[in-house]
């Protein structure tokens, strides 16, 4: 299956995209990786990518693009994909229904993960993260550490990050319902989109959106 996966910042995009990737046995293509890859590999996207990053610039859709276009085109995603934070806008996704049309396949479906939008506020900003290891993380309400502040593994300070800020996380809302939501719309005319309810345990959330996958087949 071709898919794409959309929602807003704080709606387990990522956790979701690992799950329903193995289930489906495709890759998992997130615009991170594209750019990590990129730029670690030395290619001339990556270059052209980290030189913007670098000065503090956003990275032009074109570099993006090309960068996901290179990655469809490996052998791992010719029986499918699922991509995650590509497209980013609505001229990403024209972009990519061009080139897909250009290989003769489609998309089978977009899954919307949806969330209240104070229920993001209150995910993001109530995240934790160890100082002495990252991947120690936390939240105040729904994995609270045994010490207020104190990692439980091995006992470093815990912080919040500066853009997990319940200010933050707005304006990274209005960004997202500005520049990333009027995809759904633009794949609502291609009929694509299957809305997954993204309250409740990951589990059930993946459940929900192999259930509605397998009424696209």
């Amino acid at each position: 299956m071709r898919i794409v996966l959309v929602g807003p910042p704080g709606a387990g995009k990522g956790t979701q995209a690992a799950y329903l990737a193995e289930n489906l046995s495709i890759p998992h293509i997130s615009t991170g990786d594209l750019f990590r890859a990129n730029i670690s590999q030395g290619t001339e996207l990556g270059k052209q990518a980290k030189a913007f990053m670098d000065a503090g610039r956003l990275v032009p859709d074109e570099v993006t693009i090309g960068m996901a276009e290179d990655r469809l085109l490996q052998p791992d995603a010719a029986q499918g994909f699922l991509l995650d934070g590509f497209p980013r806008n609505v001229g990403q996704a024209q972009a990519l229904d061009a080139f897909l049309a250009k290989t003769h396949v489609t998309l089978d479906a977009v899954l919307d993960l949806e969330v209240p939008e104070e229920e993001v506020v209150k995910r993001i900003a109530g995240r934790r993260l160890c100082r002495n290891d990252g991947g120690h993380v936390f939240h105040v309400e729904y994995n609270p550490p045994a010490a207020e502040g104190v990692c439980d593994t091995c006992g470093g300070e815990l912080y919040q990050r500066s853009d997990d800020t319940e200010e933050a996380v707005r304006i990274r809302l209005e960004e997202y319902h500005s520049k990333t939501e009027p995809i759904i719309d633009y794949y609502k005319q291609q009929g694509l989109v299957q809305t997954i309810p993204a309250l409740g345990k990951v589990a059930e959330v993946t459940r929900r959106a192999m259930d509605a996958l397998r009424r696209e087949v």
